[in-house]
């Protein structure tokens, strides 16, 4: 009997309920102890795999009915925005077509304000997943584009862009969502930074 009071697992089993007496002074009994290894400690034995618990996809990080940014609030302008990624889509096309004609010197600004219109009309169209979870499918327009002389088809690039940008800025005081007003503000300076990126190719394509 001496030789098991003072076995280690009877020790452990006495510091064990001094704790909890200290933690729940009013529990009777004490939670059960027992005195074995875990089981990955044992010879040949391994941890079991616990497979993650199963969560609902309502309740899943972002699946809120209604998030503090892109959520109902933004749901109001979608008509707006979807607009505005025909009208990016429909720049790409006609300044890349512009591309093909241009002298060397303007094909590389032109390019970029391709791409760029490319890159908005990109995010938007995640904008619009954000808002309904839902892709967007582009309007497919095969007719061919074919622009005017240079500087015409510079002043034509320039007042698209310029009027881009008043109109992002106007959809951005028209929503109280705080994410979709910012990303309109900014891509609202973009457009006035295009347009005055055409007003300098326009420049030196007046001079000859």
């Amino acid at each position: 009997m001496e030789k098991d009071l003072h076995s280690p697992g009877a020790c452990e089993q006495r510091r064990y309920d001094r704790v909890w007496q200290r933690v729940a002074p009013i529990l009777e009994p004490y939670p059960g102890y027992q005195a074995m290894p875990p089981l990955a400690d044992l010879p040949g034995q391994s941890t079991p795999s616990v497979p993650p618990a199963s969560v609902p996809e309502s309740q899943l990080p972002g699946a809120e009915m209604n998030p503090c940014c892109m959520g109902t609030e933004a749901a109001e302008m979608l008509e707006v925005l979807d607009g505005f990624i025909e009208e990016e889509l429909t720049d790409r096309r006609y300044t890349m077509a512009l591309v093909r004609q241009a002298p060397a010197w303007a094909r590389p600004t032109l390019r970029d304000l391709a791409e760029a219109a490319g890159h908005r009309a990109r995010r938007l169209m995640a904008v619009h997943y954000l808002i309904t979870g839902e892709c967007y499918q582009p309007s497919l327009n095969g007719q061919r584009i074919c622009p005017s002389a240079l500087c015409p088809a510079l002043r034509e690039r320039y007042h698209a862009e310029a009027c881009d940008g008043l109109n992002y800025i106007r959809a951005a005081e028209g929503t109280v969502d705080p994410c979709l007003a910012e990303l309109l503000r900014q891509m609202s300076r973009e457009s006035y930074q295009n347009a005055d990126s055409l007003l300098r190719l326009l420049e030196r394509a007046l001079r000859g």
